[in-house]
């Protein structure tokens, strides 16, 4: 099952969830993401995703994790490759490195500027936007690509409509599907995915969820890249700040009726921010049954 494109998979499947995971930092974060595999067999995934942080030594990093997925299932797997601080020799070693492995789809994402640095220099970088990496592998071999895109607006894009603009530029230069930042009003998606359709792209996009267990910690997410969380859920969850359990329990239902949302929408291929939290995405899943 692993040596298949995704533009393939979602050609033939028009339901299913696929999740993304980030790389363990510890041996007891290798055997929870080993965990999270098994747990996630009865749910046939689309494919499974490893995430990279910011920065050239992670790419290291990702690849190792890869190796789990690749060992530990027989998942589709896509690794998240950035190219921010790289240079085309790094992005083509990496892909030397994941075409040994039989590895066919890869998330091709800018990355974000390197922490606490202010007015980060992106047109002395190599690769300055997402767009020229896309174009970047596309000449070097058959990846399928997958690219993220941003229902409210990319939080550095002026306006709506210019990040719509970016967007289709990144998609025609060669991505086959694209996965959403998180997003908590599906009205924004809705707008979002209807304005691209009307403007002619006609890849699939899969909505990218993020279960809302801890509103503190997804409020600082949500706040550094422009995601609403509508205002009734928030005094909801920020009430029961003393209350963890049940907070969680909230936002998994919460989660869960957004999912239902969407499916009843006709989007019916999710795609989970897993956090490496087994036990969350496996509650949200149940309730989804």
């Amino acid at each position: 099952m692993s040596h298949m494109k995704i533009s393939q998979i979602l050609s033939q499947r028009s339901s299913g969830y696929s999740f993304e995971f980030f790389p363990p930092r510890t041996e007891k974060g290798a055997r929870t993401l080993r965990n999270n595999l098994r747990l996630l067999e009865n749910y046939d995934p689309l494919y499974v995703s490893m995430t990279c942080g910011a920065g050239g030594s992670s790419q290291d990093k990702t690849l190792d994790a890869v190796d789990i997925l690749l060992r530990e299932s027989d998942f589709t797997v896509m690794p998240h490759l950035t190219s921010l601080q790289a240079a085309g020799s790094d992005i083509t070693r990496v892909l030397d490195g994941y075409r040994t492995r039989g590895i066919e789809n890869i998330m091709a994402l800018r990355g974000d500027p390197p922490e606490g640095v202010e007015g980060f220099n992106f047109l002395g970088q190599e690769f300055s936007y997402a767009v020229d990496l896309v174009r970047f592998i596309r000449e070097r071999g058959d990846f399928c690509m997958g690219v993220a895109v941003y229902p409210e607006g990319h939080i550095e894009s002026a306006s709506f409509d210019r990040d719509i603009e970016h967007t289709i530029a990144k998609i025609n230069a060669g991505a086959k599907f694209a996965v959403t930042q998180m997003f908590f009003d599906n009205s924004y998606f809705y707008r979002f995915h209807d304005t691209l359709r009307a403007r002619g792209v006609n890849i699939p996009i899969l909505p990218g969820i993020l279960p809302l267990t801890d509103i503190s910690k997804v409020k600082k997410f949500a706040s550094v890249c422009k995601a609403t969380i509508p205002a009734r859920t928030e005094e909801q969850l920020g009430g029961l700040r003393d209350k963890p359990d049940e907070m969680k329990q909230r936002g998994i239902e919460f989660t869960i009726a957004q999912c239902r949302d969407l499916q009843q929408h006709g989007f019916e291929r999710l795609h989970f921010f897993t956090l490496n939290k087994p036990d969350v995405i496996g509650r949200v899943l149940e309730g989804l049954r």
